[in-house]
């Protein structure tokens, strides 16, 4: 079964009505309620004889006794219902309509699980040679207990856990595989350890690696080792970049690989970039076009290259250092894309005519830096389609008399690209009428960082009526007192934002104020929280804060005490738990509790805890959770060499 709509429609044939919205319900998740019905240990409290000719009337009978008797139903007779390959993604709320029929729907061998509101009563179905009815209540407590005996595990317990790891059947693939992930990224795995991974994980390689295991894996047999490697390890040398792409005798594989250095705007050695210049292959001289490293002499060979599109390429990078000659051949090349690129070069520098810029039919973007005739300039701003006027509104050197004309244009986008030029006064700008949409992310001003280091720059901007500009200058590393003042006090929050996240100078309490609603981005994950100015001590005042953002900072108080960690791994905010989860002091017990939080980056979290005990990690290890469970930093070094030598053996056989 999978799908919404089958869902419904499956539901619907039940008797069951859907009520309210799908949400995630603060109980046990349902894949782990399920353990409670088909363990081996599991008491069967009814069975029901496949044989009878009223199994699902017999069926249906007992399952609804024994909820109602445990106290699944709630007062309105809502309870939460899942179903084997549901297709969802955990409990469905529901209530029984008149002339239901829960075991009727499910086929001859009918399975599922419900469960009260509270997660304190199940009772569950699963078919085998007959059906198991299984009612459990108390569940909290018998989770709390199971935390605690889990929680007490003796040093011998936990050392007969991990050799279990490595007895029984051996462990199919997938979970090799896991292993080899999450220990790529396990910071406590021991460097010797290490290089025997990186061909079995491509996460080992995002970090950076020994230069000699850097230049095994390059010369690996395996072309999608070398790939792999030349596309996620960082810092390959310039000489390391030349020896893969020269060695590779496919002419695909050359190509890709001399395309993935272009991208990542990587050197390679000056000699090997002249080989690639000289290639058979016209794809892979057009990419040696793109090589930092390249040498002037090789580029002026490539923009006179019989293939268009390699002279397409080396145009760019040839211009600076072609002649007279060269340059007038680019010009005059018989290729569209050749002779646009060679025009727009050359119009940087020399005024073009109305009639050139019809002739070639250029891209508006060209208008963006080239120098352009008054007719033609003054005839695009006053007739030109919008894609040009927003390019002209770019050109720095438009003159001032056409930049005020498009400050008032009638299209927003015009107006906005005016609004951010380097050389408007700031009363210029503001008087410019332009609005930033809330939905749209807009792009720093890169002309702004060039002032950085300029005082007086960075209070005149730091006054500018335009978002933009203020958020570059939050963009400074560092500022002026008054200038930090101003800028922490501002009513654009991505000003504050920025500033929290570059300025060494950020004050506390503007820090404490972004991190009510920003934890940090892709690029700067640590902040405002990892700021060397955000608060650590007085903290703990915040531990009954109504925001739980702001009750998960007690835990960063120094003063907070241990027993504050088990009280807010229990809190009702899931991102509370999952700091608490994070608690180096967090216990044992309450670690094993966590791993059955609602949400799975709770338990992602309790997962990785120093302090889990052995026997559940085992059972990850063993499991879905297996990657996860590789990553805790607390595996024994032991456990992990013999993990790597259970990969290792796992990829060779």
């Amino acid at each position: 079964m999978g799908g919404g709509d089958e869902l419904v429609e499956l539901l619907g044939r039940a008797g069951l009505d859907v009520v309210g919205e799908r949400r995630r319900e603060e109980v046990l998740p349902s894949p782990l309620a399920w353990r409670y019905v088909v363990a081996r240990e599991a008491e069967t409290t009814v069975s029901v004889s496949l044989g009878r000719a009223d199994l699902v009337g017999e069926l249906n009978a007992e399952w609804h006794r024994l909820a109602s008797e445990a106290g699944v139903f709630g007062a309105d007779g809502a309870f939460l219902v899942d179903f084997p390959g549901s297709g969802s993604d955990g409990w469905i709320r529901v209530r029984l309509r008149e002339g239901w029929d829960l075991a009727g729907v499910l086929g001859e061998r009918p399975a599922f699980v419900s469960m009260a509101l509270d997660g304190d009563a199940l009772v569950g179905a699963t078919t085998e040679e007959h059906v198991r009815l299984v009612a459990v209540d108390g569940v909290r407590e018998r989770r709390e207990e199971a935390a605690r005996v889990a929680g007490r595990e003796s040093p011998e317990e936990r050392a007969a856990a991990w050799e279990a790891l490595f007895q029984g059947p051996k462990c199919p693939q997938r979970v090799l595989d896991s292993w080899a992930s999450g220990l790529s990224l396990n910071p406590a795995l021991p460097v010797e350890l290490r290089p025997l991974l990186p061909v079995l994980s491509s996460y080992a390689l995002y970090g950076a690696l020994p230069t000699e295991v850097v230049d095994g894996l390059l010369a690996d047999p395996d072309w999608e080792v070398r790939l792999r490697t030349a596309s996620t390890q960082p810092g390959i040398t310039p000489e390391q970049w030349g020896r893969v792409i020269l060695a590779e005798r496919d002419e695909r594989q050359r190509w890709l690989l001399a395309m993935t250095a272009g991208e990542f705007q990587a050197r390679v050695a000056e000699d090997a970039c002249r080989v690639l210049a000289a290639d058979p292959s016209a794809r892979v001289r057009s990419e040696a076009a793109r090589l930092k490293g390249l040498p002037a002499s090789a580029a002026v060979a490539l923009a006179a290259d019989p293939a268009d599109g390699v002279r397409a390429v080396a145009c760019r990078t040839a211009w600076p250092h072609l002649d007279a000659a060269g340059r007038e051949a680019l010009l005059a090349d018989p290729h569209d894309l050749v002779r646009a690129r060679a025009r727009v070069l050359y119009h940087r520098d020399h005024p073009m005519p109305r009639s050139v810029f019809d002739a070639e039919d250029l891209e508006s973007a060209a208008l963006e830096t080239c120098l352009l005739e008054r007719d033609l300039a003054e005839h695009l701003v006053r007739h030109g389609d919008r894609s040009q006027r927003w390019s002209l509104a770019a050109n720095p050197r438009l003159d001032p008399d056409l930049v005020a004309l498009l400050a008032e244009d009638l299209d927003d986008g015009v107006r906005f690209q005016v609004s951010t030029r380097p050389d408007l006064t700031e009363e210029q700008r503001a008087a410019v009428p332009v609005e930033l949409d809330p939905g749209i992310r807009y792009f720093e001003l890169d002309w702004g960082d060039a002032l950085h280091e300029d005082e007086d720059a960075m209070r005149r901007l730091a006054a500018s009526s335009h978002p933009l500009v203020r958020r570059g200058v939050a963009r400074a590393r560092q500022l002026p007192p008054d200038v930090v003042e101003r800028l922490a006090r501002d009513e654009d929050r991505i000003v504050q934002l920025f500033l929290a996240e570059s300025c060494d100078d950020a004050p506390a309490d503007m820090l404490l104020r972004v991190w009510q609603w920003w934890d940090g981005s892709l690029s700067t994950p640590d902040r405002p929280r990892g700021h060397p100015n955000f608060p650590r001590h007085g903290l703990v005042r915040y531990a009954d804060d109504p925001n739980p953002r702001m009750r998960q900072l007690a835990l960063d108080d120094p003063e907070s005490p241990p027993e504050l960690v088990e009280r807010l791994s229990r809190d009702v905010s899931e991102e509370v738990r999952y700091r608490a989860a994070t608690d180096p002091r967090l216990s044992a017990t309450a670690a094993a509790r966590l791993l059955e939080d609602p949400y799975e980056h709770v338990r992602q979290a309790a997962a990785l805890h120093p302090r889990m005990p052995a026997r559940l990690l085992v059972g990850l290890l063993r499991g879905l959770g297996a990657e996860t469970a590789a990553r805790n930093p607390g595996l024994p070094v032991e456990v992990m060499r013999r993990m790597v030598d259970a990969v290792v053996a796992g990829a060779v056989g």
